[in-house]
């Protein structure tokens, strides 16, 4: 089990280190805030790495997205890909997962935030039409595990990773897309 106060010291250590510029932590209004906008709440270590570490701007490659503020954010982008749909009229993005990183070419690291360790979800939506489901994958069973994974330098998207750990479909994911509401709440 990991001791989440060090592994939150060991991130800051790098993202200091490593971000150009490193924003301020978000408060806790602007953590409450969010949820409120979104209608969920996020899973403990999440809101400590947001209220510890910094409101974005550091992790793997792409960096994570601020919660709240100018751009691009982990509220903006989901309430992007949430309200689209496909022909089914069903949404590609389920009901109470957090993208926080964009990867490129479409692709996300999204946190389900139904999940209490914060399972880390991928989004590779490429050559998949209308069956959203297969474009779901577990990148970890939990975020603590993911940061891990990131201060050690082997994450998939890392030169060093093992070519072995392929990442398993997400077993939630029908069900989860399959859900009607929104959950987006007025801002």
């Amino acid at each position: 089990m990991t001791d989440i106060d060090d592994l939150l010291r060991r991130v800051l250590a790098k993202a200091t280190a490593t971000a150009e510029r490193l924003p301020p932590p978000a408060t806790a209004k602007e953590v409450a805030r969010a949820e409120s906008l979104l209608g969920f709440g996020f899973p403990p270590v999440l809101v400590r790495l947001y209220r510890e570490v910094a409101n974005g701007g550091f992790g793997p490659d792409y960096q994570l997205f601020s919660l709240l503020g100018a751009g691009r954010t982990a509220v903006t982008v989901y309430r992007e890909e949430r309200s689209v749909t496909g022909s089914d009229g069903e949404p590609h993005w389920p009901a109470e997962v957090l993208p926080i990183l964009d990867w490129g070419c479409g692709m996300y690291a999204a946190v389900d935030c139904r999940s209490p360790e914060g399972t880390v979800l991928v989004f590779e939506p490429n050559g998949i039409e209308d069956d959203w489901h297969r474009a779901w994958y577990v990148d970890s069973e939990s975020l603590a595990g993911w940061l891990e994974r990131w201060l050690a330098g082997t994450g998939w998207y890392e030169e060093a990773a093992d070519e072995d750990s392929e990442m398993q479909p997400w077993k939630l994911a029908r069900q989860r897309l399959s859900e009607s509401e929104i959950g987006v709440a007025a801002s």
